[in-house]
């Protein structure tokens, strides 16, 4: 799906590594790495459609795909977190960082 057509308050959860996430992240988004989901998969909220977010796309795709196997309503977010910085949608980050994407 599109970052412009993804609701404000949308659920998002974002795959990317621990580094990528203190740098710059959505507001409201559930951090769990793709490296480790297999073994955390009992964290993943399966009661509405949750939309899986990494830095372009890639990994989010591979992640949605295997949630689906599971059950799971999700979602790739098309052009990942770039995408969402570059349309304009806020990005917060670790406190002692400037937001970025990285």
């Amino acid at each position: 799906m599109p970052v412009a057509d993804l609701p404000e308050d949308v659920a998002m959860l974002d795959v990317r590594e621990a580094d990528e996430w203190a740098a710059g992240r959505a507001p409201g988004s559930r951090h769990l790495p793709m490296s480790e989901l297999a073994q955390r998969i009992a964290e993943v909220p399966g009661d509405e459609p949750l939309y899986v977010v990494c830095r372009s796309g890639g990994r989010s795709a591979r992640v949605v795909a295997y949630l689906a196997q599971q059950g799971y309503p999700a979602v790739n977010v098309d052009g990942g977190m770039q995408a969402w910085a570059g349309s304009g949608r806020e990005i917060v980050a670790d406190p002692d960082r400037t937001p970025e994407i990285i």
